[in-house]
């Protein structure tokens, strides 16, 4: 049975949604045309403009499967599919979608430069529109200087940054992206939470599929986790990872005779025990720090460089 909780996130709540599936279904039939899998039964959901929504589930839970119909890969077998307001298959509304397969798959004879100026044409992107977007870009990712290299030579990490650009290449509204940290190191995926949570704040709407949950947690306003096709749960991330039965207090570091005192304290006043920890860091944190000092004293690169911020061209979203 569907369970829902929380609301939308970041308040967006009004007008019409930016995606909006209603009753969707997607059975896949045998070559006689005998029902086979329901990867999708019934679905209902809603995105808002401007939120990072996580669709979550298990291999085979028809994360993929939405995925395709809400890009018009797919035909549903029923329900509805609206993005803002049209369906899918609607040619023009292509354009204001970016895309990033789990995959990326890219011709290995082109650089980077190249394979983002062969895109921008796709779109019709003028020739100092596109000059301009192809530079920004590649700085954003960290590669330029390795633009003028061919793909093919790439590590994983680093096509997966030029895959990333390629969907943005076009500068849409709605983003979607299936496990874009895939393959890249803590600083490329910690720099990939920082431009989804960027476009966010500047009206884009992402919809993130992953696996690695910490991810989803660190960016997401809302999820829905899918099984067998259905939602078992949905809502704000907030709302759903809090423990409503217990509580922490966080105070400055106690003595041995203090940190007793106040667990008796604790005890004699509530008639429940305590439990005393100190804060920590996670690793990825940890990592960071690390490698910005290590930054700080090291006089060049040979790996992806470092970027901050986001491709100017990434206009606010209306």
């Amino acid at each position: 049975m569907e369970e829902t909780t929380g609301s939308n996130g970041k308040g967006r709540v009004d007008g019409e949604p930016l995606v909006s599936l209603r009753g969707l279904t997607k059975i896949f039939r045998d070559f006689w045309g005998r029902p086979k899998v329901r990867a999708v039964d019934g679905l209902d959901l809603d995105v808002q403009r401007g939120e990072v929504f996580g669709l979550l589930g298990p291999n085979g839970s028809g994360k993929s499967t939405t995925i395709k119909i809400v890009l018009g890969l797919l035909h549903p077998t029923a329900g509805t599919v609206s993005i803002m307001g049209k369906s899918p298959r609607n040619v023009g509304i292509k354009k204001h979608i970016g895309y990033l397969p789990e995959e990326s798959y890219l011709y290995n004879y082109l650089t980077p430069r190249e394979t983002l100026s062969f895109y921008a044409r796709l779109f019709d992107i003028d020739r100092r529109s596109r000059s301009k977007r192809v530079k920004q870009l590649l700085e954003m990712v960290g590669l330029t200087q390795a633009a003028a290299r061919p793909v093919g030579e790439f590590s994983k990490g680093m096509a997966r940054r030029v895959g990333l650009a390629q969907a943005l290449i076009n500068d849409p509204q709605l983003i979607i992206l299936d496990e874009p940290t895939s393959g890249l190191d803590p600083i490329g995926c910690r720099q990939v939470k920082d431009l989804i949570l960027t476009l966010a704040q500047r009206g884009k709407t992402v919809i993130l599929s992953s696996h690695l949950l910490a991810d989803v947690e660190d960016v997401c306003d809302r999820i829905a986790i899918l099984y067998n096709g259905t939602i078992h749960a949905r809502g704000r991330v907030s709302e759903l990872l809090v423990e409503q039965d217990t509580c922490r207090l966080t105070m400055p570091s106690l003595t041995p005779e203090q940190t007793k005192k106040a667990l008796d304290l604790i005890k004699s006043e509530f008639g429940a025990a305590a439990e005393i920890d100190h804060p920590s860091m996670d690793l990825e944190q940890f990592f960071l720090q690390v490698v910005e000092r290590a930054h700080g004293t090291a006089s060049h690169t040979s790996g992806v460089e470092r970027s901050d911020g986001v491709a100017e061209y990434l206009s606010d979203s209306k």
